[in-house]
């Protein structure tokens, strides 16, 4: 089982079962959703999602008929999308996990879409906390 939420926490998930083709999207529509780069994403089934708080806050936009990305209504946090030409399947935005997980993604989607600024090979630093040049 995996536990998902919001950022504000008024929507809290479990997850039974497993997470299956995990994707970096850099689609336009998911980078505009998710304020980012790209968007992982991963299946879920749909009997296996549980909301077990905040389903009142839970809000919808449905992107095309019979598609929609649901979304917290106070933090507007992603949380997953569905589809309506597959119902048993969900697709869960990776970022609202709070459980660690054994899957990984199998790739990058829609690169030919990705943001101009987005290098997927470049040779960054890492760290740990912020730059070390930041104070805040």
């Amino acid at each position: 089982m995996y536990l998902a939420s919001c950022l504000c926490k008024a929507v809290m998930l479990e997850v039974q079962g497993g997470i299956s083709s995990i994707i970096h999207c850099h689609c336009s529509c998911c980078r505009k959703s998710s304020g980012t780069a790209y968007a992982t994403n991963g299946f879920i089934s749909a009997a296996g999602l549980r909301i077990v708080q905040g389903a009142e806050s839970i809000r919808s936009f449905q992107t095309s008929p019979g598609r929609a990305r649901h979304f917290c209504g106070i933090c507007a946090s992603p949380l997953y999308s569905s589809n309506s030409s597959d119902p048993s399947r969900l697709r869960l935005r990776l970022g609202a996990l709070d459980s660690a997980i054994d899957e990984r993604p199998i790739s990058h989607n829609f690169v030919s879409s990705r943001a101009n600024w987005e290098d997927m090979n470049a040779d960054l630093p890492c760290y740990d906390g912020r730059e070390p040049e930041r104070s805040q």
